[in-house]
């Protein structure tokens, strides 16, 4: 089935989609430093099973900061899936989103059908990541709270352990 591109144009304000290529193509990438470490409100813009460049499966989250000095900058998260620490902590993640989804490891093509029921009941929640650096250099992501957002009334403030990432 083709793209109607098109009719994706009609939803777009191009002008400014263009002004904004123009000016980051002026900017030096080192224009755009990594987000500073620290407490943002977010939503998860991606959530899914993908593959590392080296192949291997690996749980990739994008998550966009919503206000602030940060605001509509990226945070990235990429868990390799090969040891069972690191599905375990990749489960332990995908709990603190707070679904009413069984999180289990039960292959990698019934984790692939978790993550997206996950993503698919998670798109329109905002929560408040603390983004930080653990003692051996590692980046960690520790969700904090889910916002309540009037579309999902049955949402509900939460706290999760650290997830140590």
């Amino acid at each position: 089935m083709a793209v109607d591109w098109e009719e994706f144009d009609k939803d777009v304000d191009i002008e400014n989609l263009e002004k904004d290529v123009e000016e980051a193509s002026s900017r030096e990438f080192e224009d755009y430093p990594d987000v500073p470490y620290g407490k943002y409100e977010v939503k998860i813009t991606k959530l899914e099973l993908t593959k590392s460049k080296k192949g291997d499966p690996m749980l990739s989250v994008w998550f966009q900061i919503i206000n602030g000095e940060q605001k509509d900058r990226l945070v990235f998260m990429n868990q390799i899936l090969l040891q069972g620490f690191q599905i375990h902590t990749a489960n332990e993640f995908l709990r603190s989103l707070k679904t009413d989804e069984i999180v289990e490891f039960k292959g990698y093509a019934k984790y692939n059908i978790l993550i997206l029921n996950i993503y698919e009941k998670i798109v329109d929640n905002e929560y408040e990541l603390d983004y930080q650096e653990n003692k051996k250099g590692y980046k960690t992501f520790k969700i904090l709270q889910k916002f309540e957002n009037t579309e999902n009334s049955n949402n509900s403030d939460f706290e999760t352990e650290d997830l140590g990432w």
